[in-house]
Parts: C-alpha cells; structure tokens; sequence
C-alpha cells in the first residue's frame, strides 16, 4: 500500500459509495474495484461489504481506516513542519463553515488568504453550525465558523454580531403581522435559532398561518419577499442588496434580537502552520477575540 490507497480509502469512507469515490478520485468504478481487491489480497482480509445502500467497512476494514487517518495526518503534520522550516506555508487546511456564512462573508476572507498562501489546499465544508460544532469537537476539521452559540474551551474569535430582523416589500408594522396581513415565508435553520425564533413569535403573539410558504435556504426566502410573496425574519447579513422594508426585532425585555458568528479552534489545530495563518487572516479582518 502506498498514499494513493490511503486516500483511495479515504476517499470510499467520506462517500460511501464506490460510484461516488471514483468519480472524486478521477478513475473508473472497474480500476477502482481492482485497486480494492489488490489492498484485500495484500493484507488477507475483506476490506468492505457492497450492498445497495453503498459500503461499509468490515470490523478489519474499520481497523485500517483508523490506521490510514492516523499515517495519513502524520505524514501532513511533517510535511507543514518541513515545509514551515523552509519559510513555506502550505498543507491542508480543513475549515467547516455554517451555511449562511460561507453564502455571504467567507468568499471574500478565503480570497484575501489564498492570495497570501497559495500553496495551501483549503478544503471548505459548509454545513448547518450544530454539525460543523460536532466535527471540530472531534477533529474532523481544524477550524469551524459556526453562528450561535456553542460551549468551547478551545480558541474563540467573535466575528460579528447581527440583528435579526423581520423583512417585507412593502410597509409593516407588528400588527400585521400579528393580524396576518402579509403571508409569513417560512425557512429552513439551525434547532438553535428556531428556538429563539419560537420564543420572539410567542411574546409578539404572532401565529403565523400554517398553510404559507416554506423554503429551504434563506437567499430563496429573501426573494420571495422582493416579489412580494408576504413577510420573513432573517439575519442581516443577507440584507446587503434588499431593497424592501427591514425591522430589526426586540424581545419583550427590550433585549434585541441578535445572533453571534464566531470562529473556533482548537490549540492543536493552532499549531498547523496552515491553520494559525487562516485564523490570522481573520484577526487581521478587524474581529475580535474572546
């Protein structure tokens, strides 16, 4: 075995499908299949199990995985070490990012640092922050960008703060809305912004109808109310461009509305050359640390 089976299992373990593994590995399902049957017959044991479903390691097949993640991030961490010896900053930097984050903020921070360190491979995961919170807690990514609230021991930075407002094409007051005057736009998010959002409707007394629209992204729901299609509530940093009427709200204590973006990192994590320059690129945006 060398690195391309450590990747090629890698590779099977991210996808489970062998379909989807050789299309991210650029070789056909039949080399693919081959190169399996090799890494079988070299260590005398079945690797996978193939059902309709996709793969699944056998309990030897889950006991190579966690050899080859184990080789595979120590031959990255000499490579960064070596390469950082050298004045070089490269390597992999795997970074998740909440959803709504990467639409709107991360093209321009991830353009500001791939133009300083080139030579760094940045695998970006975009996911929904409870996730991304879960894949940082067990060093599935080196860094994450998670909106709302997460206990952390490790590295914080508070990226922003923003209003959550309520958003239409027209004039509103907040009994229209409690008296259904425009349709709500409902959306897909996070169980922790739901909550609050619950929470504010509930001291507004607002019971939005149960037959309106829902979407699954918060740009579709955005456009809806620029075509007028009712009212929806959503965070400022999707507001750039909205030419409508935008509120942002209060709870009944007079508390505002907000919702806090921080990035997150763990001291390991901080020590990849790779990573220290991503989190830097950040500091270097004005962002404060906590």
């Amino acid at each position: 075995m060398d690195e391309r089976d450590f990747k090629l299992i890698l590779t099977l373990d991210k996808t489970g499908n062998i379909t989807h593994a050789a299309d991210a590995l650029y070789v056909t399902q039949s080399s693919l299949s081959k190169r399996i049957s090799a890494i079988e017959k070299e260590l005398d044991i079945q690797l996978l199990i193939r059902s309709k479903q996709g793969i699944h390691f056998t309990p030897q097949g889950e006991l190579v995985l966690a050899h080859v993640k184990a080789v595979s991030e120590q031959l990255e961490q000499m490579r960064s070490a070596l390469d950082a010896q050298k004045g070089v900053v490269c390597g992999t930097l795997n970074a998740g990012v909440s959803i709504n984050y990467a639409l709107y903020r991360l093209p321009a921070l991830l353009a500001s640092y791939r133009k300083q360190y080139p030579q760094v491979n940045a695998h970006i995961t975009t996911d929904q922050s409870r996730n991304l919170y879960l894949k940082v807690l067990d060093g599935s990514i080196d860094v994450a960008i998670l909106r709302g609230e997460y206990p952390w021991k490790g590295g914080k930075i508070l990226l922003e703060r923003e209003n959550i407002c309520a958003i239409a094409s027209v004039p509103f007051t907040l009994d229209d809305l409690v008296n259904q005057k425009l349709s709500y736009i409902g959306r897909k998010t996070d169980a922790s912004f739901e909550r609050q959002l619950a929470q504010w409707m509930h001291e507004q007394n607002i019971h939005p109808d149960q037959h309106g629209i829902y979407v699954d992204n918060i740009a579709t729901c955005v456009e809806m109310v620029n075509r007028g299609l009712g009212w929806c509530i959503v965070p400022e940093i999707c507001l750039k461009d909205f030419k409508g009427c935008v509120m942002p709200l209060r709870f009944i204590n007079g508390e505002p509305f907000v919702r806090s973006t921080y990035l997150m990192y763990t001291q390991s994590a901080f020590k990849l050359p790779q990573a220290e320059a991503f989190i830097r690129v950040i500091r270097n945006h004005g962002h404060e640390t906590i």
